[in-house]
């Protein structure tokens, strides 16, 4: 399972939750407790996005990895 910490806003979630569908594997995102499908816009949407956002996949998909590359922190 590969993990990835993120910042998302309001206006990227959209765009993220579209390449998160083209994958055929699931994929979660959360923060504490609560945790999402990323191929929903009202689970994503309904997160706390002034948050640090943890994204797991369960496969792997190289397009989507460079996609969340631009949202990912340095950790």
């Amino acid at each position: 399972m590969r993990t990835h910490k993120i910042r998302l806003r309001a206006d990227e979630v959209r765009d993220f939750v579209a390449a998160a569908t083209k994958c055929e594997f699931d994929i979660d995102i959360s923060y504490n407790s609560y945790i999402v499908d990323a191929k929903s816009i009202i689970g994503v949407l309904g997160l706390d996005l002034n948050r640090v956002l943890t994204v797991r996949c369960s496969g792997y998909d190289a397009a989507f990895e460079d996609y969340l590359s631009r949202f990912a922190l340095a950790c």
